[in-house]
């Protein structure tokens, strides 16, 4: 399965932030924010990456991430000029995948749980049409929600209802069989112009092939669109490090527990960030390895 972050968009909601900066880059509490997409793709085994993003941003990913040969996954990167949905990025994307199932993960959204990565690698394995993960809010008039029968099957979608029987929000994460680059295609444009996910995911609704798989109890799905959300999302992720003593979405940890990496190449990583707790970080959990 190849990967793609979409992390496009101009931010306009995080003016002035973004202003000369992509949104993607800004920090939640210790790290990038691209750093937490991307660790949903490396947990899920995923080692093809293809970062999507606005011509005046690419380079600041390049500059972050290189060809990621350092994290032992292979990464790449392509434009899209105008924000023009997130199907787009199927379209966008469609040599890079080539043959292969893909995972979508949208650039600003974090997730955080325990076995997430056990599910990852279960739906990753078994991908057959369109696997979507559903998280429950108390607000379901402001996402599109899904409802499920008794084994997950998607039985209904429907965006920002006022009178919804379900609370499963459908978040920014998204497994596709390689159909998704011809339906992406195919589908008709929105009034704005736009290639809309929901519409790709009512095709595989109508063939029978799409499931939702619901992240409840214990899990944490934030956005981070907004300058209260942002701050919320790094308020969480420092509680829960210091607390716990370990590091959420740490792209080097997760590199080397998925054997990515060996254990020295992590160590190195840390040393060259010794100044910083991050990178003492690494340097501890590597050492106590051997």
């Amino acid at each position: 399965m190849k990967g793609i972050v979409l992390a496009g968009g101009n931010g306009t909601r995080l003016h002035p932030l973004t202003h000369a900066v992509s949104k993607q880059i800004l920090p939640v509490y210790n790290k990038p924010m691209i750093y937490y997409p991307l660790s949903v793709l490396m947990l899920g085994g995923i080692k093809e990456i293809l970062v999507i993003s606005t011509p005046h941003h690419l380079d600041m990913f390049r500059a972050l991430l290189g060809d990621g040969s350092r994290l032992g996954i292979s990464m790449a990167y392509a434009e899209q000029p105008e924000a023009n949905g997130i199907a787009e990025a199927f379209v966008i994307g469609a040599e890079f995948i080539g043959a292969d199932s893909v995972a979508l993960v949208l650039g600003d959204n974090i997730f955080h749980g325990p076995g997430f990565s056990r599910i990852l690698h279960r739906e990753v394995s078994r991908i057959d049409g369109c696997v979507l993960f559903g998280y429950p809010v108390k607000d379901p008039e402001r996402y599109g929600v899904g409802t499920v029968d008794e084994e997950g099957r998607l039985l209904s979608l429907r965006e920002k209802p006022v009178d919804s029987t379900s609370n499963l929000a459908i978040t920014g994460l998204y497994l596709y069989d390689n159909d998704v680059v011809d339906i992406a295609k195919n589908v008709m444009p929105s009034a704005r112009g736009e290639l809309e996910i929901t519409d790709v995911n009512r095709v595989y609704l109508e063939r029978g092939k799409a499931r939702l798989v619901s992240l409840g109890r214990g899990f944490a799905w934030l956005d981070t669109g907004t300058h209260e959300s942002l701050l919320q999302a790094g308020q969480y992720v420092q509680l829960l490090e210091l607390r716990q003593g370990v590091r959420i979405a740490c792209l080097e940890e997760i590199a080397f527990r998925m054997g990515f990496i060996d254990a020295g190449a992590c160590y190195e990583l840390g040393e060259e960030m010794r100044h910083t707790e991050y990178g003492k970080y690494l340097m501890e959990i590597t050492a106590d390895s051997g």
